[in-house]
């Protein structure tokens, strides 16, 4: 299939982990993607893809920045039919233990970073009246958990992010949802899986009883980007293997 074919998708946090399997989806589905990071993917990593995707260096917190590389974006391609704003990094703490720099980093880079894209690709979207943005929010924006407080409250503000702007641009026919992944097997966990022991008591936490992969989300990420969620807005879905169904209490019966 070539569901995004003659679409134009930008991508930010383009370079490793889940952006970077978007980028390969979106690609082999025929979408022009311009992937938006601090660096670039490994060349083996976009091998045969065509058309091949453009990497453009960004800051997601700087937000002249941002706007200037949309603008780019809009010149040579006339047109943004997707975003996915997927930058993101980890963070541990709880308040006492969250010193202002850090809860100040977290907060740029995921939730700013997110609405300066949206920010600066909207317009494009609202004059060609039709657009799909997918942010990333997480299964802790949906509930807390321990030890997280300033990824937790940044990813709970892109809930209603995303949400404020599928109600403000709905309109035009710009569809606004968001991604909330469970345990994802990423460089950005890579400090999850170095603690076996409880990468092993995390993953199974999830009621298909291990992590998910990057493809598994930029595989939802596409529906969403594409035609066929045309009535689909404002959600913000789970893609955690059942870990937000609720708790297990017992084994598994094998």
């Amino acid at each position: 299939m070539a569901r995004m074919l003659n679409k134009v998708a930008v991508i930010t946090g383009a370079a490793s982990g889940i952006g970077l399997a978007c980028v390969r989806r979106f690609a082999a589905e025929g979408a022009q993607v311009v992937g938006l990071d601090l660096g670039e993917p490994p060349a083996e990593a976009l091998q045969g893809l065509d058309p091949a995707p453009l990497f453009l260096r960004l800051n997601v917190t700087d937000e002249a920045q941002t706007q200037a590389v949309m603008a780019e974006v809009i010149a040579r391609f006339g047109r943004i039919d997707a975003l996915v704003t997927a930058a993101g990094i980890a963070s541990q703490g709880s308040v006492t233990q969250t010193d202002t720099a850090n809860w100040q980093r977290m907060l740029d880079i995921h939730l700013n970073g997110c609405m300066f894209a949206c920010k600066y690709a909207l317009p494009q979207m609202v004059a060609q009246r039709s657009g799909s943005i997918i942010t990333f929010g997480s299964i802790f924006g949906l509930q807390g958990c321990d030890g997280n407080v300033a990824y937790n409250v940044a990813k709970g503000g892109i809930t209603q992010l995303t949400r404020s702007m599928a109600i403000d641009y709905g309109h035009a026919n710009v569809r606004v949802n968001g991604l909330c992944p469970g345990l994802i097997d990423t460089p950005m966990t890579t400090m999850v899986k170095e603690h076996a022991e409880f990468h092993a008591y995390f993953a199974s936490q999830h009621m298909l009883s291990r992590a998910g992969q990057p493809e598994e989300v930029a595989n939802v990420a596409l529906f969403l980007a594409s035609d066929e969620a045309s009535f689909v807005s404002g959600q913000m879905l789970a893609v955690d293997g059942g870990f937000s169904a609720g708790r297990r209490f017992a084994p598994p019966a094998l």
